[in-house]
């Protein structure tokens, strides 16, 4: 290593959405960075993710919201409505001029395997950016000037600087803050992507639609301009297994969703194999650096999946942690901190809403009764000065 580090790359520990994102930036700010990946190529499992204005406001500041826009549908609206009954209960205008004004970005929706590929694409485009596959990060050693990675295979790495964007169980953040396991939420998401000529054509919607229920609840929406259609189906199970792609079991999907609205039993039965994944998260948290290290996305502040933000706050951490970055480029530690300093309040107001915004969905009784009272006596103003604090940005 260089007497003062600074020839040095940033070591990035994990090639997704976050990782990817934050290499990208980094390098936008003339940063050397190095990304680890751990599985044998750079490739994004899942299905459809949403993405509110405020990821395109940090993907417009890196030059990438035309991009990722490119294979995004753009629902005209969202609405909830009661699995139960049928009765809708929120619809909010994602293409109402007050909606624009207010946001200035849109709304969409795409494949996570899509705005993976373009970040990918953009860190190809990038000869400060090094993407290297089978690297496996077991643990790291800080010195004064840098860290060193060690690899799985006992490679030792070099870096001025570590960014742990190794996910829900991230080995660095053991180091950094040392809470052990993700909380389990006792809910289970089960998705499933269909073509478009496989949807009923009376049951498609160009909205995203979620359907409440008690202890459950149902999304759809269509992704890669229109070509394809997701579908989530979340509901309350003890079952735990680790990942993100275990085959779900049919027969516990259908007891949960029992005497549900035909419209929901009806697109359920389109499925023949479901992927299914537990729902986790962990407590708020402000230590997500420690000298020449820091965390960010689901390694910083995982959590669950019901404000739909996991991807829009690791690509807001990524930006800000790139301009903080480029403002003290001689302090990398200073600049850390501040990003800290200026994501965690956010980032942990996310969490513990996604935890609400959970127990709303999935209400029962005469909890899911106030519930419809409330939402559904909402205007469309009182609708978007509801989501202003997450969709406004920072």
């Amino acid at each position: 290593m260089s007497q003062d580090g600074r020839g040095q790359p940033i070591l990035i520990a994990g090639g997704g959405i976050g990782g990817l994102a934050a290499g990208y930036a980094l390098a936008n700010k003339g940063f050397p960075v190095r990304i680890l990946e751990q599985a044998p190529e750079f490739r994004e499992i899942g299905a459809g993710i949403q993405l509110g204005p405020n990821i395109f406001r940090a993907l417009d500041r890196i030059g990438l919201k035309d991009a990722v826009l490119a294979d995004a549908h753009r629902p005209p609206a969202m609405e909830m409505r009661c699995a139960l009954s049928g009765d809708r209960i929120v619809h909010i205008d994602l293409e109402d001029e007050a909606f624009k004004r207010r946001f200035q970005h849109p709304y969409a929706v795409t494949h996570r395997a899509d705005i993976h590929a373009t970040l990918l694409r953009a860190c190809e485009s990038n000869n400060l950016i090094s993407l290297e596959t089978k690297r496996t990060v077991e643990s790291y050693e800080e010195h004064d000037n840098g860290v060193t990675v060690v690899l799985a295979t006992g490679e030792r790495i070099e870096g001025r600087a570590l960014v742990g964007c190794d996910g829900m169980w991230s080995k660095i953040r053991e180091r950094i803050v040392g809470d052990g396991k993700p909380r389990v939420s006792g809910h289970i998401a089960y998705r499933a992507v269909l073509n478009k000529d496989d949807v009923p054509k009376d049951l498609w919607r160009p909205d995203v639609v979620l359907w409440a229920g008690p202890r459950t609840h149902f999304v759809h929406y269509p992704l890669r301009r229109g070509e394809l259609y997701n579908l989530v189906a979340v509901f309350h199970s003890d079952r735990y297994v680790e990942g993100w792609n275990t085959e779900g079991d049919p027969a516990e999907l259908w007891e949960r969703f029992h005497g549900q609205r035909p419209e929901v039993l009806r697109m359920l039965e389109r499925i023949e194999t479901w992927r299914m994944w537990v729902l986790c998260d962990r407590e708020p948290v402000k230590d997500w650096c420690k000298s020449h290290t820091v965390l960010l996305g689901d390694a910083a502040h995982p959590m669950l999946q019901y404000l739909a933000q996991g991807a829009c706050m690791a690509t807001e951490d990524a930006v800000c942690l790139a301009e903080k970055a480029a403002a003290t480029p001689d302090d990398l530690q200073s600049a850390f901190n501040a990003y800290v300093n200026e994501r965690y309040l956010r980032t942990a107001r996310v969490q513990l809403m996604a935890r609400v915004y959970g127990e709303f969905y999935h209400a029962r009784g005469p909890a899911a009764e106030l519930r419809n009272q409330m939402l559904g006596a909402r205007t469309p103003e009182e609708s978007y000065e509801g989501i202003a604090w997450l969709y406004g940005g920072t």
